[in-house]
C-alpha cells in the first residue's frame, strides 16, 4: 500500500449486490481502483452486482478484496462517510466531520493509506464503528432529509474526490483552453464591433466604454474560434447596412 495512491474504498455490510456494482462502477468512472469488502453478500458474476458495476465488472469488482473491520482500522487510515444529524461539538460519535469538497483539499498531506468508508443501506455504519474510525465526512443535504442511498452517497463522494484519482487531462472532457478562439482574431471582432459603432452614429464619446465592456464580455465568455467567426460575419454585414443594399433581383421575380 503506497500512501500516495487513491484513497481505498470500503463497503461494510452491504445487504444488496446492486449497491455494491454500483459503488465499483463509481469508483471507475473517478479513476479510484482499490475497492474492500467487509461481510458482503454473495457478488454472483451472474447477479445484479455484475449488472450494476457496467465495465468494473472487468476488473475493479473481480479484484476486490475481502477482509475485516479490525483489519481495515488497523491498516488504514479510516475516512467514515456518514449523515451528519444536528450534532454539534457536544456529541463527538458523527463530529467534528468534513464535506467531501473539503477532503479532496486536505487528503493530499495524509501520510499513510487512506480508505472511505461506507456502512450499511438501512443504518450505515454504527456508533461503535465510528468511534474506531479516525475522522468523519459528510455530504451537505437537506436539514428535512439529510440520508442518501447507499450508492448515491458514495457515488458524490468519488465525484467531489476524483482529483485524488484522475491527473488534469484524464477526464472525457475537452480541454477549455485549447478550444478558446485564438486572441489575434477576437482582436478582429473586436474591430469589428468598433467599425459597426461608427456606422450606427454610436455617440464618440460613449465609444470607448462601449468597446471596452464588449471586450469584457467576451473575455469572460471564452468563445470558440465558430462563435467569433459567426458572430464576425453578423457584424460585418450589420455593418454593411443590409438595408442600404442593392434588392437581389430575384426578389422582383
Amino acid at each position: 500500500m503506497d500512501p500516495s495512491d487513491p484513497p481505498a474504498v470500503a463497503v461494510v455490510d452491504a445487504t444488496t449486490p446492486g449497491n455494491v456494482g454500483t459503488i465499483a462502477r463509481a469508483m471507475k468512472n473517478f479513476g479510484f481502483e482499490d475497492l474492500l469488502l467487509v461481510d458482503p453478500p454473495e457478488l454472483d458474476p451472474d447477479g445484479e452486482a455484475y449488472g450494476f458495476a457496467g465495465h468494473a465488472r472487468d476488473d475493479i469488482l473481480p479484484d476486490a478484496t475481502e477482509l475485516s473491520f479490525d483489519e481495515l482500522v488497523e491498516n488504514y487510515h479510516t475516512i467514515g462517510c456518514t449523515a451528519v444529524t444536528n450534532e454539534d461539538d457536544q456529541h463527538h460519535v458523527r463530529f467534528p466531520y468534513s464535506t467531501p469538497a473539503e477532503l479532496a483539499e486536505r487528503l493530499p498531506a495524509v501520510a499513510a493509506p487512506t480508505v472511505l468508508v461506507f456502512g450499511r443501506e438501512r443504518v450505515g455504519l454504527t456508533n461503535e464503528e465510528l468511534s474506531r474510525i479516525d475522522e468523519i465526512c459528510s455530504i451537505p443535504a437537506s436539514a428535512e432529509y439529510p440520508a442518501l442511498n447507499l450508492g448515491q452517497a458514495a457515488t458524490i463522494t468519488l465525484y467531489e474526490l476524483r482529483s485524488l484519482a484522475l491527473e488534469d487531462g484524464d477526464t472525457q472532457l475537452p480541454d477549455k483552453t485549447r478550444v478558446r478562439a485564438p486572441e489575434p482574431l477576437l482582436e478582429r471582432l473586436y474591430e469589428q464591433w468598433g467599425d459597426l459603432l461608427v456606422e450606427l452614429n454610436h455617440p464618440e464619446e460613449k465609444r470607448e466604454k462601449t468597446m471596452r465592456m464588449i471586450r469584457r464580455v467576451y473575455g469572460r465568455a471564452d468563445p470558440t474560434e465558430g462563435e467569433v467567426n459567426t458572430f464576425l460575419g453578423l457584424l460585418r454585414r450589420a455593418t454593411e447596412r443590409p438595408d442600404q443594399q442593392v434588392p437581389d433581383d430575384r426578389s422582383n421575380q
